[in-house]
């Protein structure tokens, strides 16, 4: 770790990234963000005179942990709670170097456009620190309405912020797109209009997701034929954590016939719940001589920073790293894209 920040609301910022890089649970995460706000709200003088007097939890949303992280940035103490934060919740590289090194950017993550916990501008600038070139921003689209998704409307208002965002952040560039629901017709819950101006559009089924195995399989075969679709996102649903959740049914043979027919990719999802596909599964994409995105499905800064686990899983299973999209130049994946 670097030098902790000796601002406090700065130490309780990275102390939110890193909770958001481990997976924390959202109760512990909003707790750091409301600390951020009272101490904010509250006079620089006060601030350190309660930290001195031990008396900051005295303050409505200031907690203990909370308290310990800015008496310790202001006490300027290097290896407290922030620091044996952030050595916990790194992310461990195995197998995955070769590929690492060779990402150029992320083609799956949220903002408070929709789900996530981080602006598009935050997003923007961890990507940014994290060495990427460029960042697809995929928010939901309307139909998840529990994810806040957008509609045309909203749509086009984020593409304004996206237009002034790389006006003065290039040369790194933030591309547009979406994480589009694909409807139980497999129709996509977005415009072909709408569709047609995004760089990247992520195709993802989160509805009925115990449907049979026949309807499932034309369901995704009919997204992913679609001239809209660059990748096809998490495909089998599952969840290996939080009480776990059943992979669908649907014949994988069908669909990444599809994909490699209408040249669509298949996503290593990186979320360490998610671990989708599994390696059986992507091994069969392979077969199929699918291309493949490695992409960290973030919701927080702190989440952009799971590529590793995607990286590994592409080196385990053989993923050759020309054909992981993500590595390409943002002018190469453009193009592919646009074909």
């Amino acid at each position: 770790m670097t030098e902790p920040p000796a601002d406090p609301i700065a130490a309780l910022g990275l102390a939110v990234h890193y909770l958001d890089r481990e997976l924390a649970p959202g109760a512990k995460v909003k707790a750091f963000q409301r600390a951020i706000e009272v101490v904010a709200d509250r006079p620089e003088e006060e601030i350190a005179r309660r930290a001195e007097a031990g008396t900051l939890t005295e303050l409505d949303g200031i907690g203990p942990s909370t308290a310990r992280v800015v008496a310790e940035a202001i006490a300027g103490v290097a290896d407290g709670y922030l620091a044996n934060l952030e050595a916990r919740s790194r992310v461990p590289v195995a197998d995955g170097g070769p590929v690492l090194e060779r990402l150029r950017g992320d083609c799956h993550c949220h903002t408070t456009w929709s789900d996530g916990g981080a602006s598009l501008r935050d997003m923007a600038a961890a990507a940014v620190a994290l060495g990427h070139e460029w960042l697809a921003i995929t928010d939901h689209s309307a139909r998840l309405t529990v994810a806040h998704g957008l509609d045309e409307r909203r749509l086009a208002l984020q593409l304004d912020e996206i237009a002034e965002l790389n006006e003065e952040l290039a040369p790194f560039r933030i591309l547009t797109g979406m994480e589009v629901d694909i409807l139980p017709d497999g129709t996509l819950d977005l415009a072909d209009e709408m569709l047609g101006r995004l760089d990247v559009v992520v195709g993802s089924v989160h509805s009925k997701l115990r449907m049979d195995s026949g309807t499932m399989t034309r369901r995704m075969v009919a997204a992913v034929a679609s001239p809209h679709v660059d990748i096809l996102g998490h495909c089998t649903n599952r969840k290996m954590a939080g009480g776990g959740r059943p992979p669908s049914a649907f014949d994988a043979e069908i669909v990444f016939a599809a994909c490699s027919r209408f040249d669509t990719a298949v996503e290593i999802n990186c979320r360490p719940e998610r671990q989708d596909p599994p390696e059986e599964l992507l091994e069969l994409a392979l077969e199929w001589g699918c291309k493949v995105a490695v992409d960290s499905d973030a919701h927080a800064t702190g989440q952009l920073e799971w590529l590793p686990y995607g990286a590994d899983k592409a080196v385990r299973c053989g993923v050759p790293v020309d054909d992981i999209v993500n590595t390409w130049p943002a002018e190469d994946l453009l193009a592919w894209t646009a074909g």
